[in-house]
């Protein structure tokens, strides 16, 4: 019976994560090693596009801690499609205000921001779309980043 009980919780636990984030296509976070990231490193997440319909919105995911010594992000995000097509974008992510408190979410010296980085568009074409982030910070290696991710998400 114990067996029992546990499988159901399991399933149950299971279900209501899945129900939470339904419009979830893809989320991947990759730690920075030593939480110092070189500007010659990209950040390079894969996906395998197959519905072309559906309109989408793309975030940027960014764990820094508080020891980070700017209050802000820039980072250049280069695109590829299936095709060979690409195109480069910059994108700032503040992280703090103008008085130094950090924004997001955050325990203890860890602070979580999602910031949108495509709103509202469609995949074209089916197929692999490569997304290749680097740090735009004009520093060799950036200290204080510990982990950037990248979510796609049915648009709601």
């Amino acid at each position: 019976m114990y067996k029992g009980v546990c499988l159901y919780l399991v399933i149950l636990f299971t279900l209501i994560f899945y129900s939470c984030d339904q419009d979830r296509i893809f989320e991947k976070n990759v730690e920075i090693p030593e939480f110092k990231w070189d500007k010659n490193e990209p950040i390079v997440f894969s996906i395998d596009i197959s519905d072309t319909n559906t309109i989408h919105n793309v975030h940027i995911n960014v764990r820094n801690s508080g020891n980070y010594s700017y209050s802000n992000l820039f980072l250049f995000i280069t695109t590829f499609s299936p095709t060979g097509h690409w195109i480069k974008d910059t994108l700032e992510i503040p992280l703090a205000d103008k008085r130094g408190k950090w924004l997001g979410s955050g325990i203890g010296d860890i602070y979580f921001n999602r910031k949108i980085f495509k709103n509202s568009v469609r995949f074209p074409v089916y197929g692999i779309y490569t997304f290749e982030i680097r740090q735009g910070m004009r520093t060799d290696y950036l200290s204080g980043i510990r982990d950037v991710g990248l979510r796609i998400e049915k648009a709601k």
